[in-house]
């Protein structure tokens, strides 16, 4: 058990080291920005972030908005 226990903990540290030697052999390595919002191919498709898509309708005046009374 703890056989398994071990080469499970050293894979996972062997793959950390590999990800952050990636990091920074590139020039301006970074971690990638898988954020919607911030991807190019999901802004060519027209997929957005569900947060700036809100913030769009907020600003967009709704034609079926319901008008408010206030007395």
């Amino acid at each position: 058990m703890i056989r398994v226990f071990l080469i499970a903990a050293a894979l996972l540290m062997a793959g950390v080291i590999l990800l952050s030697v990636s990091i920074w052999a590139k020039k301006n390595g970074r971690f990638p920005n898988i954020h919607v919002g911030r991807n190019p191919a999901m802004r060519k498709r027209g997929i957005g972030c569900v947060e700036e898509q809100d913030r769009q309708e907020r600003k967009a005046k709704n034609l079926m908005a319901v008008k408010e009374v206030t007395k």
